[in-house]
């Protein structure tokens, strides 16, 4: 089978693209989801003629393509679910948003890596081993990007904790060291009394000379009758204790905290009550919306408070500030 030309194959592809994306604004997704299914027929039908494969229908050329090692597994599942939307539009009638958004989306990724592969190198027709390169070259990037997505979703907090936590510990040091010092007195150079001293010993000695003279008072003679009117009255403030002056302990300043991000839809975006398409939809989010965020789920879903409950949304679709 001879291969087609490049340059018309992906000028068709481009404009069918803008198609899609055009047709979305204009809110008829019944037709950009068969747009799209006709931009994967012109790619499927390149990647055939130079692969050597022929299928009587788009599903089974797809399944060429992969057993050949011509498409990794993930391209083949976009390929195949850019194909059921198109026939779910053209046979059921399908005109949901969401499908057409998810369409567009998917055929995007997919013509970015085919121009990649195919288009910079003009076309020419390559081998087998050009199809494994090609497989493994999109698998990289796909590990790439997870690992990427890793390092924001953990880079976003460990900077932060690192130097929250340095903070703290220098916060810890200094108090501590400032509670050493409020608590240790250098030593003296030589002997001094404060005035506060003179005071303390001045108030004791008062105390036990108010203490024996009321002894002395109250003891009754050996020769003279008890006499009980003549007492002399001790004054309370002997008795009280004296108490020494509290020292206040410093107070520690808090770190700064690092603000959690804002996320947002990129697109118009469903809510559901499970992390899967066949999960109860609970609402639609127009593009722009800032969403509650609470974690992701795994690779595909995240978890958002909508409502008052939890509910789950795609990923690919969140991007925040």
């Amino acid at each position: 089978m001879a291969a087609p030309d490049i340059t018309s194959t992906w000028e068709n592809m481009r404009r069918g693209v803008k198609d899609a994306e055009l047709l979305i604004t204009q809110k008829k997704y019944n037709l950009s989801m068969m747009t799209s299914r006709q931009v994967l027929e012109l790619m499927v039908n390149y990647l055939c003629s130079i692969a050597s494969v022929s299928e009587d229908d788009l599903a089974s050329s797809i399944d060429a393509l992969y057993d050949n090692e011509w498409i990794s597994k993930t391209t083949c599942e976009h390929y195949h679910k850019i194909r059921m939307l198109g026939n779910k539009a053209a046979h059921e009638g399908n005109d949901n948003a969401y499908d057409a958004n998810q369409a567009y989306h998917l055929l995007s990724q997919e013509v970015y890596t085919f121009a990649n592969e195919y288009k910079s190198k003009k076309g020419r027709p390559g081998s087998r081993e050009q199809g494994k390169r090609f497989t493994d070259g999109r698998q990289g990037s796909r590990n790439s990007g997870s690992r990427k997505g890793e390092d924001r979703r953990q880079g976003g907090r460990n900077p932060g904790d690192r130097s929250s936590s340095s903070r703290n510990q220098r916060g810890r040091s200094a108090s501590g060291s400032r509670s050493t010092r409020s608590r240790r007195r250098p030593p003296s150079s030589g002997f001094s009394i404060s005035p506060t001293d003179l005071i303390r010993v001045a108030i004791i000695l008062a105390a036990c000379g108010a203490v024996a003279l009321a002894v002395l008072l109250l003891k009754p003679k050996e020769s003279d009758p008890v006499d009980n009117t003549s007492s002399t009255p001790v004054p309370t403030s002997a008795f009280q204790p004296t108490v020494p002056p509290t020292e206040t302990p410093p107070v520690e300043t808090m770190a700064p905290t690092t603000p959690a991000p804002v996320y947002k839809t990129s697109d118009a975006l469903n809510v559901r009550s499970e992390p899967s398409t066949a999960g109860n939809k609970l609402g639609l989010l127009e593009a722009g919306t800032i969403v509650d965020y609470v974690e992701d789920y795994d690779n595909e879903w995240a978890i958002i408070n909508y409502n008052g409950t939890e509910a789950y949304v795609s990923s690919q679709y969140l991007v925040h500030d």
